[in-house]
């Protein structure tokens, strides 16, 4: 399984972005899809995640009402829809498998796939 992430950018506060992420391999069908972000001297955190039949998502609070995670199967892509974004949101963001999971999880190391990751920078 590999992930490529694109759709990064600069933009200025309020603007919206959408990221993408391409999985080849069998295995998309029944992962756990998420993408985390990282932050300059700051651990890599969840940012929000996607069962692999699309029936259940989770979101860090400070993201939720403002960003949306979905699934296209037949396309092999998870997506990250930002809008309202905010210069706290500026990271790198990364998405990440959990091969065979049932339920979501929030922890970094429960995801064994990762994309290189697309620069996010909000301007104020």
């Amino acid at each position: 399984v590999q992930l490529q992430a694109s759709g990064g950018g600069l933009v200025r506060a309020g603007d919206s972005l959408r990221l993408s992420c391409q999985v080849s391999g069998r295995a998309f069908s029944r992962s756990v899809m998420a993408w985390f972000r990282q932050a300059p001297g700051q651990e890599r955190e969840f940012v929000a995640g996607i069962r692999w039949n699309g029936d259940a998502t989770l979101y860090r609070d400070s993201v939720k009402g403002r960003f949306t995670i979905s699934r296209d199967s037949a396309e092999n892509t998870v997506y990250l829809q930002m809008n309202n974004l905010k210069p706290e949101d500026t990271a790198v963001y990364y998405c990440a498998a959990d091969l065979a999971a049932r339920f979501i999880t929030r922890t970094v190391g429960a995801y064994t796939k990762w994309g290189q990751g697309t620069q996010v920078t909000v301007s104020s």
